[in-house]
C-alpha cells in the first residue's frame, strides 16, 4: 500500500498534478502546493468558514475536504474572482463599497460563500442572506455591511440581466 498518490486537480480553471498523501486536505494543498494562499485557515475544524472555495459551484469548506475527494471536480478559489486584468469583480467591489471587511482574514470565506450562494439564488432576500453569512465568523464586522454588500451585488447582477 502506497503511502502518497498522484491527483488531478480542476482549479480556477487549470490543472494540476500533486502527489499527495491520502490524509493531506484540500486546504493544505490549494496554500501549500499550488500557492493559492487566498484560501485561508482558520479553526480547521469547519467551524469558521475562513477556507470556502466552490466545488463544482457549491460552497464548501477546503479543511473538511481531503485533497484525493476534490479529483474530478471543478473547484474555484477566491483567487478566480479578480478580472484577468487584476481588477476587482462586482461581489468584490460591493464587499468594498460598503466596508463588507475589516481585518479581511474571514473575506475570501465569505467572498466564496456569496459567489456560490448568488449563482444558486440571485433573487435572495435580505433575510435569506443573513442566513447564509451566518454560517461563517467575523469578529471584526458585525455582519451589517457583509450582507449590505451582498445584497447590493445581488441587485447589480438582476439589474444587469434586464
Amino acid at each position: 500500500m502506497s503511502d502518497v498518490q498522484l491527483i488531478e486537480l480542476s482549479v480556477n480553471g487549470q490543472r494540476y498534478e500533486a502527489i499527495v498523501e491520502p490524509r493531506r486536505t484540500l486546504v493544505d494543498v490549494l496554500r501549500h502546493d499550488l500557492g493559492l494562499t487566498g484560501t485561508h485557515v482558520g479553526c480547521e475544524h469547519g467551524i469558521c468558514g475562513a477556507c470556502t472555495i466552490l466545488i463544482d459551484g457549491a460552497p464548501a469548506r477546503a479543511c473538511l475536504m481531503f485533497a484525493a475527494q476534490a479529483e474530478g471536480c471543478e473547484i474555484r478559489t477566491v483567487e478566480s474572482l479578480a478580472h484577468e486584468d487584476g481588477s476587482m469583480n462586482d461581489l468584490q467591489q460591493c464587499f468594498s463599497a460598503h466596508h463588507g471587511l475589516q481585518c479581511g482574514f474571514c473575506t475570501p470565506g465569505f467572498l466564496m460563500l456569496a459567489e456560490g450562494f448568488l449563482a444558486e439564488a440571485p433573487d435572495a432576500t435580505r433575510e435569506e442572506i443573513r442566513e447564509v453569512v451566518a454560517s461563517n465568523l467575523c469578529r471584526c464586522t458585525g455582519y451589517q455591511t457583509i450582507v449590505d454588500a451582498i445584497e447590493d451585488c445581488a441587485a447589480r447582477r438582476r439589474r444587469a440581466c434586464d
